[in-house]
């Protein structure tokens, strides 16, 4: 049978661990798997300030198209690889919000894959121009995801600020874009978007916090824990 040999560094790690129970910006538990939270995190956010600048046409461009391909690989599948890092952590509130954006991602953007037929579905036979119950169709779809999000900001409001307040403008940014959608007022749209692209900061913001531990760089970012003895 081996025996274990600790270094002075682990012993050093083990007694702070003992005074201090709860380590900010580390793994899960006892899994040797790293912190899934960045990766989750840079996916959320950039595939949510991609989606939403385009509220403002960029640089004059206005066919959205470009959107799809990086909602399906990082707003979707990256995302939703980082739900299943956390789902083998242990960590059951983080599996279950990447994986579920990682759907949403997935999900909203098939329906603008010609393939899949859904806007096929709403569109005009002869001019193709998708019909207005299209955009009540997309209104009754982001509720849904709104309802979703609720539950994930009341899960995070012991958390720490900067989780708790990322959600809480996520929720704005559903809010506005169900109603844009069902009221066709493009100012709600576009109110939407300026707060999508601030929930995105927020999101940027929190991934580098997440990232920037064990001596990557020579400082660290704030989370602001509301409660110390709560890790997510």
């Amino acid at each position: 049978m081996s025996q274990q040999v600790f270094t002075e560094r682990d012993i050093e790690k083990q007694s702070a661990s003992s005074y201090n129970p709860v380590q900010t910006h580390v793994g899960h538990g006892k899994s040797k798997l790293a912190s899934a939270n960045p990766l989750g995190l840079l996916a959320f956010g950039q595939a949510l300030y991609f989606l939403s600048l385009f509220e403002f046409a960029p640089r004059g461009v206005t066919t959205t198209n470009i959107v799809v391909g990086n909602m399906i690989w990082m707003g979707g599948v990256a995302q939703f690889i980082a739900g299943v890092i956390d789902f083998c952590a242990g960590n059951a509130f983080g599996a279950t919000v990447f994986c579920a954006y990682g759907a949403f991602n997935l999900a909203y953007s098939t329906i603008f894959v010609p393939g899949s037929g859904i806007l096929a579905a709403y569109s005009d036979k002869t001019t193709g121009i998708p019909r207005e119950d299209f955009s009540q169709a997309v209104a009754l779809f982001v509720w849904s995801w709104f309802i979703i999000t609720v539950i994930f900001t009341i899960g995070a409001c012991q958390a720490n600020y900067v989780l708790f307040g990322l959600l809480c403008t996520a929720d704005v940014t559903l809010i506005l874009l169900a109603a844009g959608h069902m009221t066709l007022d493009e100012r709600l749209l576009k109110a939407s978007g300026v707060f999508g692209l601030i929930a995105a900061a927020i999101s940027f913001y929190a991934a580098a916090a997440y990232l920037y531990v064990d001596g990557v760089t020579p400082f660290t970012l704030p989370l602001f824990p509301i409660r110390k003895d709560r890790i997510v």
